[in-house]
C-alpha cells in the first residue's frame, strides 16, 4: 500500500480541490479553512504517507510566484498612495507583535532564552499573503482596505524574516548586535528591491524581442524564481525582490507583449496561483494531522494552551496597533489630517481583525535549526512548532470564519469611484481611436466604406457606455448572433467541411468578442 501513497494523495487532492471549487462558494466557510479541513481528511486515508514539509520547498516553490502575482496585480498608484499605513503594518506591527509575543513567551516559559522568544515572535507576526487575499478579496469591502491588506502581506514577510534570522543567529551563536540587525534590514531590503527591479528590466528587454506567446509566458513564469534564487544567493530580501520585479513588469507589460499573449498568460497565472493556494492549505492540514499523531491526547492540552495564549496576544496587539497607527499620525501632523480623508471606523476595524496566519509561519518554524553551535538541542523547538500551529489554526478558523458575517453587518456602501474611472478611461480611449481613424482616412489609402463602418462601430461603443439600457439590448442581440455563428461552425466541423483547428481559431475570436461584450455591459450599469 505504501508504494501507492503518492497516487492516493494526488487523487485525493485533485478530488477535494475540484469539489471545493464547485461547492466552496456556496458555503459560509472561507476556502482556506475548507482546504485545511481537506488536508486533515487526506491525512487520515489509510496507507497515505505523510509528506514532510521542507521549508526550502515552501519558500522556493510556493512563495515566489504567489508574491510575484500579487505584486503584478497590485495597483502601483494605490500602493504608493497607501505606503504609510502599509509600512506601519508591514514593519511597525511586525516589530510590535514580535516584542509582545516575546514577552508573553518568556512569562509562559521562564527558561526560554530571549533570542528564542524573539524568533517565535517573528515566526507568528506576519499575516499570510495567501490567506488574506483568498478571504477578503472575494467579499464586498472598500477598495482601500484590500489595497492596505494586500500591500501589508507583500512586505511584512521581509521584515519578519530579517527579525527571524537575527534572532536565530543570536540563539545559535549567543551573539546579537542591534545595530548590525538594523543595518542588515535596510541593506537586505534596499538591495533586494534593486535586484527585483533589475530582473524586471531584463524580462521587459527579453519580452520586447520575443514574438512567441509560449516563450513570453515561460519568461514571466521564470521571473519570480530568478529573482528569488539570485536574492538568496547574495543573502538579501528575496521577498522584496519578487515584489519589486512583479510591480516593475506590470508597469511595462501592456506594451511589450501582444493581446493573445496577455490573454493566455492571465489564464496560466490564474490556474497556477489557484493550484498553489489550494496546495498550501491542504498541506497545512496534513501537517497539523502529522503533528497531532506524534502526541498523545493527554499531552495536547499542555502543548496547545500556550499556543492559544500567543494567538490572543497576536490578535490583541493588532486590535490595539491598527487604530493607534491610523489616528496618531492625524493627531501629530496637521498636514496628514488636511490631505488625507478621514478613516472610516468600520474599515479600520476590518483591517484590525483581518490577520490570518498561514504556510509561511509554519515553514519558518520548521526551518528552525535542530542544534546550537555547541551541539546542544535548539531550546523549546517543539514548543515553538505547536505554538505556531495553534496560531495558524486559531486565526484561520476564528478570524477567517467571522469575516463574512462582520462585513455583512458593517454594510459598506458600494464604491463607484472605480466604475467612474473605468467609464472615463473607456470613453477617452474610444475618442482617441476615433481621432486615429480620422487621421488614417485623410491619408487617402483607406476605403471610404471601411472608414464609415468603423465610425459607426466606434459610435456604437461610445453610446453603449452612455446609455446602459440601450447597451443591454445590443448585448443580447450580439449574444444571439454569436450563438448562431458558433452553432454553424460546430455543424461545419461535424460535417467535415472544416477542421477542428479552424473551429478553435474562429471560436476563440467569438469568445474574445463575448468577453469584451460581457465586460462592457457589466460596467455600463
Amino acid at each position: 500500500m505504501e508504494s501507492h501513497s503518492p497516487i492516493l494523495v494526488g487523487l485525493a487532492f485533485a478530488t477535494i480541490v475540484v469539489a471545493l471549487t464547485a461547492f466552496g462558494r456556496r458555503l459560509p466557510v472561507p476556502a482556506p479553512v475548507l482546504q485545511v479541513i481537506a488536508g486533515l481528511v487526506v491525512a487520515t486515508i489509510p496507507g497515505v504517507a505523510m509528506p514532510t514539509l521542507e521549508p526550502d520547498l515552501v519558500f522556493f516553490v510556493f512563495l515566489p510566484p504567489i508574491l510575484w502575482a500579487a505584486a503584478f496585480f497590485t495597483s502601483l498608484r494605490e500602493f504608493t498612495a497607501n505606503r504609510r499605513p502599509i509600512g506601519l503594518l508591514a514593519i511597525g506591527l511586525v516589530i510590535a507583535t514580535t516584542v509582545g509575543v516575546a514577552f508573553v513567551a518568556r512569562a509562559l516559559f521562564p527558561g526560554m532564552p530571549w533570542a528564542v522568544a524573539v524568533a517565535l515572535g517573528a515566526i507568528v507576526s506576519p499575516p499570510d499573503a495567501v490567506a488574506a487575499a483568498a478571504v477578503v478579496s472575494r467579499l464586498p469591502v472598500p477598495r482601500r482596505v484590500i489595497v492596505i491588506l494586500e500591500g501589508e502581506s507583500l512586505v511584512n514577510d521581509a521584515s519578519a524574516l530579517v527579525l527571524y534570522r537575527s534572532a536565530v543567529a543570536a540563539a545559535v551563536t549567543g551573539v546579537f548586535s542591534l545595530g548590525e540587525s538594523i543595518v542588515r534590514f535596510f541593506l537586505d531590503a534596499g538591495v533586494g528591491i534593486l535586484l527585483g527591479l533589475a530582473i524586471g528590466w531584463v524580462l521587459v528587454w527579453a519580452l520586447k524581442r520575443t514574438k512567441d506567446e509560449l516563450a513570453e509566458i515561460l519568461l514571466t513564469l521564470a521571473g519570480p524564481y530568478a529573482a528569488w534564487i539570485l536574492a538568496e544567493q547574495i543573502h538579501v530580501s528575496a521577498v522584496l525582490a519578487c515584489v519589486a520585479g512583479g510591480l516593475y513588469l506590470r508597469q511595462h507589460y501592456s506594451v511589450v507583449v501582444g493581446p493573445r499573449s496577455r490573454v493566455q498568460s492571465k489564464a496560466v497565472w490564474d490556474l497556477l496561483v489557484f493550484v498553489l493556494n489550494a496546495m498550501i492549505f491542504v498541506l497545512l492540514g496534513m501537517q497539523f494531522t502529522a503533528m497531532i499523531k506524534a502526541t498523545t491526547l493527554a499531552q495536547l492540552p499542555a502543548l496547545l494552551a500556550p499556543g492559544l495564549i500567543i494567538s490572543l496576544v497576536c490578535v490583541v496587539v493588532r486590535l490595539v496597533w491598527v487604530p493607534v497607527a491610523t489616528w496618531a499620525p492625524r493627531l501629530l501632523s496637521k498636514e496628514i489630517a488636511r490631505v488625507e480623508a478621514v478613516p472610516r471606523p468600520k474599515a479600520v476595524a476590518l483591517v484590525a481583525w483581518t490577520s490570518m496566519r498561514g504556510i509561511v509561519s509554519l515553514a519558518t518554524a520548521f526551518a528552525l535549526p535542530l542544534t546550537l553551535a555547541d551541539g546542544s538541542p535548539f531550546p523549546y523547538r517543539q514548543d515553538l512548532l505547536y505554538i505556531t500551529m495553534s496560531v495558524i489554526l486559531f486565526t484561520l478558523v476564528v478570524q477567517g470564519c467571522t469575516l463574512a458575517p462582520i462585513i455583512k453587518y458593517f454594510k459598506f456602501a458600494p464604491e463607484t469611484h472605480h466604475q467612474q474611472e473605468e467609464r472615463f478611461a473607456r470613453i477617452e480611449a474610444l475618442r482617441r481611436a476615433a481621432d486615429a481613424l480620422e487621421d488614417a482616412a485623410r491619408e487617402g489609402w483607406a476605403n471610404d466604406e471601411d472608414v464609415s463602418w468603423l465610425r459607426a462601430e466606434l459610435q456604437d461603443r461610445l453610446d453603449s457606455h452612455r446609455d446602459p439600457e440601450r447597451a443591454s439590448t445590443r448585448h443580447e442581440l450580439r449574444a444571439r448572433m454569436r450563438h448562431a455563428e458558433r452553432r454553424m461552425l460546430i455543424r461545419l466541423r461535424n460535417e467535415g467541411a472544416i477542421s477542428d483547428e479552424v473551429l478553435r481559431e474562429l471560436e476563440h475570436e467569438l469568445d474574445l468578442d463575448a468577453m469584451r461584450g460581457d465586460s462592457a455591459i457589466a460596467h455600463a450599469h
